[in-house]
């Protein structure tokens, strides 16, 4: 068991900035420390558990933080024995705390459009064939993984399969993607603040929309008509049916790992995209 006189996240944020103290915040998992320094500035102690995260992160702060100087991040600190990362704090609350249908929830998605634009615009590549290719395959194993739990009918596997052939046959815009881009992790303060870059990689552009497309604007449309007001143009008719065919992933992502992590909520949302799907 680690203690907190050998935990490698207080032991790099001391070699790093001296005295510090933990801030009680139980938002957090349990991997990550809030902690302020002797001067009271507040900093991130994250430890991973998986090394390629740990590698991935690192590197999107690294390499594709430079796009967004000023809402994310910076890397404070670094232990790679560990995976250990200390980052600065972004001042602000997360978006997930404001309240629903007020105007501050939607000032916040046309921010949030207005900052992952910067990001697919500074990487963004057109049309090529090798992302459509990659998500196929990916979808593919997942559905697998849901087929052997016995957690989709043979009707639902071949839906499934159809979408994975379509994103095989199609060509798409590639761009560094967050690929977790919802209100948990856009902070509200002086500026719109990111967080969590722990999936982030190239991926197909039109899909960093689709956790805020299946978890968030259906039920609220104006957010999405927000969003891309900040984002700098909406989607047309062809990146719409794309983002469709990413509700695919949605739903057996999430209905594999409800079922591993026995979450219901997340199991009845993977069940609710799954039946939109035609």
């Amino acid at each position: 068991m680690t203690t907190l006189s050998d935990d490698p996240r207080l032991n790099l944020a001391r070699g790093a900035l001296g005295a510090v103290r933990i801030v009680h915040d139980p938002t957090l998992p349990p991997r990550v420390l809030r902690l302020v320094d002797a001067e009271g500035r507040e900093f991130f102690a994250k430890q991973h558990s998986e090394r390629d995260r740990y590698i991935r992160e690192l590197h999107a702060y690294l390499a594709w933080g430079t796009h967004l100087i000023g809402h994310v991040p910076r890397v404070a600190g670094r232990q790679d024995t560990t995976c250990t990362l200390l980052l600065t704090a972004v001042p602000g609350v997360r978006a997930d705390t404001v309240a629903p249908g007020s105007p501050e929830e939607e000032q916040a998605h046309y921010e949030a459009g207005r900052v992952l634009g910067k990001l697919h615009h500074a990487t963004s590549v057109p049309r090529t064939g090798a992302v459509g290719t990659e998500l196929a395959q990916r979808l593919r194993d997942w559905i697998t993984r849901a087929d052997r739990a016995a957690l989709i009918s043979t009707v639902e596997r071949d839906r499934l399969s159809h979408k994975a052939d379509v994103l095989a046959n199609t060509l798409m815009d590639s761009a560094v993607c967050h690929l977790d881009y919802q209100p948990r992790n856009w902070l509200l303060g002086e500026v719109f603040g990111l967080c969590d870059f722990e999936h982030m990689r190239r991926d197909a552009r039109i899909r960093d929309f689709a956790r805020l497309e299946f978890r968030r604007w259906q039920a609220a449309p104006n957010l999405r008509t927000a969003f891309f007001a900040g984002y700098g143009r909406p989607l047309n008719d062809t990146e719409q049916r794309l983002l469709e065919s990413f509700g695919a992933i949605e739903a057996v992502t999430a209905l594999v790992r409800g079922h591993e992590q026995d979450d219901l909520a997340l199991s009845a949302h993977g069940r609710t995209v799954l039946a939109r799907l035609t």
